[in-house]
């Protein structure tokens, strides 16, 4: 048995093999223990992304019930503004209260649109928020590094 070369190829074969993988293994747990490491990186500025969101959402909405309120003060004001002014002169105040319900109505008209538009931007840093996610996901490393690189370089010119 010990004369027979094919033995001490199937010797030398085994002990290739475990020094190959000993090296390997090293080389391989480092590699993937670095993935792990970029990954829970990119899942904690993932995070950090979606709470900057979340507040910015707040306070559209906070911004939105405001302008809502003042849309409000400002009819309620109009009104009672018309009253008074009727009083005084009739026919002058059938013009006077005319130019002032139409000056309320464009000032709840700008307000409902810049609230809309707010609620919309937000809505719009969300999709893309949620959309960055999905592609981080299902990008290879390459792609992802690119993707993050180009959506850092416009969050400037998404947060209003």
């Amino acid at each position: 048995m010990f004369f027979v070369p094919e033995f001490w190829v199937a010797v030398a074969f085994v002990v290739f093999v475990v020094l190959v993988f000993r090296k390997a293994k090293t080389i391989i747990l480092s590699t993937l223990d670095e993935r792990a490491e970029k990954i829970r990186r990119e899942l904690e500025e993932a995070q950090r992304l979606r709470e900057e969101a979340q507040a910015l959402l707040a306070q559209s909405q906070r911004k939105q019930r405001e302008a809502l309120k003042e849309a409000e003060d400002i009819v309620a004001h109009a009104r009672d503004e018309a009253e008074r002014l009727r009083r005084t002169a009739e026919t002058e105040m059938e013009e006077h209260i005319r130019r002032r319900e139409a000056q309320a109505v464009d000032k709840i008209a700008q307000a409902e649109a810049s609230a809309l538009q707010q609620v919309r931007d937000m809505t719009v840093d969300i999709a893309i928020d949620a959309t960055r996610r999905i592609l981080t996901e299902r990008m290879d490393e390459r792609q992802s590094s690119a993707l993050v690189e180009e959506s850092i370089r416009e969050l400037p010119k998404n947060l209003h």
